[in-house]
């Protein structure tokens, strides 16, 4: 299974890697050009973790964006946790929360799907057995998990007051730049997928002052233990299941 580790996550500890290498060493992979994405495949016995990844506002196309996916699927890969930081578009949400990822918005302008007639269903993008089993990981630690829709816009600029009024109308309840494309190219291969968003700061508007990337990445990496346990939960769920495929385990 495949782990996408998002901005200022690169910390999160899957055990000691058995094979690490650059992404600039992997032909055709696209090396990540924003701070907090170091750019770095780690193999930990069945799960690839991709330190970072590339973004659309960096002048990446969304066919490069998802080829780690893809090739992780093509080896084999089932299953896909793909975390972030995002903004908090939900008034109730505070810096610090952690929010799974029940359905989303994609509002990037484009999908890695294009150019062929991939019908792809995503009624259920985001595995719903598996967010009942990390809600209840999350109520046995005493956590507060969130849980609601992201919505995944271009950037790079972060949203206007008025943008994040307009996203919360239309369901939101966080906002980053990221995600929605390499979830599209998961479920089309047939990969079971949970997601997992770092509320790093209120959105424009419901804060205190300005927006910068360094309060992001800050703030992303506070979380690190949290996430750290969330997503060895799911990693656990996914490789039981598997190793048991005729059984329903949540």
């Amino acid at each position: 299974m495949v782990v996408i580790l998002g901005s200022g996550l690169e910390a999160v500890d899957l055990g000691p890697p058995d094979a690490s290498v650059s992404y600039a060493s992997i032909p055709h992979f696209p090396s990540p050009r924003s701070p907090g994405h170091p750019g770095r495949l780690d193999l930990c016995g069945r799960v690839a973790v991709l330190r970072g990844r590339a973004h659309y506002y960096e002048g990446w196309d969304f066919e490069e964006i998802v080829r780690p996916v893809r090739a992780m699927a093509l080896l084999g890969a089932r299953g896909l946790v793909a975390t972030n930081a995002a903004g908090g578009v939900n008034p109730a949400f505070r810096p610090g929360d952690l929010m799974l990822i029940a359905d989303h918005l994609n509002l990037m302008g484009g999908n890695p799907l294009r150019g062929a007639p991939r019908f792809t269903d995503l009624t259920e993008a985001y595995d719903g057995g598996l967010r009942r089993r990390l809600r209840g990981v999350a109520r046995a630690a005493g956590w507060r998990l969130r849980e609601g829709v992201y919505a995944a816009v271009p950037g790079p600029c972060y949203e206007t007051p008025a943008e994040v009024r307009m996203l919360r109308r239309m369901g939101a309840d966080a906002v980053g730049m990221s995600t929605v494309p390499e979830v599209l190219a998961a479920v089309e291969a047939g990969m079971r997928v949970a997601g997992i968003s770092l509320v790093a700061n209120r959105a424009a508007g419901l804060g205190r002052g300005r927006i910068s990337h360094e309060e992001v990445l800050a703030a992303s990496r506070r979380a690190v233990p949290r996430l750290q346990a969330v997503v060895r939960a799911a990693i656990a769920f996914m490789l039981q299941e598997r190793a048991h495929p005729g059984r329903l385990i949540y």
